[in-house]
């Protein structure tokens, strides 16, 4: 039996509340979004450091829509979910069921973007924006490299179409970019279990998205991390996008020296040293 929609979105999306939980002490919330071919497994090793006795924080994760997670078919309406705008929906209406705000929003590739949506439809959610592989934007143009030459990107499609299965298992390695195995088996197995045709419509919203003339209207503070070499998203989008924050109140970006597109699964310790630094000021 299908999970269905007379259910919470907090039961739709699986979303958990870890940590201080009901503490009337706590400080923070946190709130994990993976990105695109992952679940909220994903997060495991960064909430073992973030969940401890001593600490006064509350981390929520939770699985989009097109996550492979989701085990009911019709939770991902393709005619709903023909953009991000209704994942930035899904959000903001997540926090308001869970009764969130202010919280720190930590943000994997599109995740990044959606949370960046997000804050500025409802600022008053967010206090902060972590953002670990950010991209506006996917395809380079004469003044901006995104990346991806658009003959890559209708690859990338054609691949997904004419064989899913071999794609991901190419792809998966390629973006995580670790000596770790597990590190690659966890995204590929998370990846390999989606649905195709749900990969090929993220894959097209994602790719063929350009959100750039939205980054001057984001007004919540930022932090925007990256390796050196990432495939996905090039450190030299972290700096547009702090050229082009205009309004928020501060964006530093953080480069973390390393490959590969998942630091949370790469290099966690690194990871949350720069958070930790976040969650101080917060």
């Amino acid at each position: 039996m299908g999970v269905g929609h007379d259910t919470s979105l907090k039961e739709r999306m699986n979303a958990r509340l870890l940590g201080c939980g009901g503490d009337h002490d706590v400080k923070t919330t946190v709130v994990l979004a993976h990105g695109f071919g992952a679940n909220q497994s994903l997060w495991e090793k960064l909430v073992a450091h973030l969940v401890g006795d001593e600490r006064k924080l509350s981390v929520v994760s939770f699985d989009w829509s097109f996550s492979s997670a989701i085990k009911d078919p019709s939770v991902f309406d393709p005619l709903k979910y023909s953009s991000l705008d209704a994942f930035v929906e899904d959000l903001v209406a997540l926090l308001d069921e869970m009764k969130l705000s202010s919280v720190v929003f930590v943000g994997h590739s599109i995740s990044a973007m959606i949370g960046c949506l997000a804050s500025i439809k409802r600022p008053d959610l967010f206090k902060k924006l972590f953002l670990i592989g950010a991209s506006p934007s996917y395809l380079n143009s004469e003044d901006y490299i995104g990346g991806f030459e658009m003959e890559q990107i209708e690859q990338i499609f054609t691949a997904i179409e004419s064989n899913f299965q071999a794609w991901a298992s190419a792809f998966a390695p390629s973006v995580v970019e670790s000596k770790d195995p597990s590190s690659v088996d966890k995204f590929k197995e998370s990846l390999s279990e989606l649905r195709p045709e749900v990969a090929l419509k993220m894959a097209k919203i994602i790719f063929c998205s350009d959100l750039r003339g939205a980054l001057e209207e984001v007004r919540v503070p930022c932090t925007i991390v990256q390796t050196t070499n990432d495939i996905v998203a090039p450190t030299s989008v972290a700096y547009y996008m702090q050229k082009k924050m205009t309004n928020a109140p501060s964006v530093d970006v953080k480069i973390i020296e390393a490959d590969g597109h998942f630091p949370h699964l790469t290099n966690t310790t690194t990871l949350v040293e720069i958070l930790d630094g976040v969650l101080v000021e917060t």
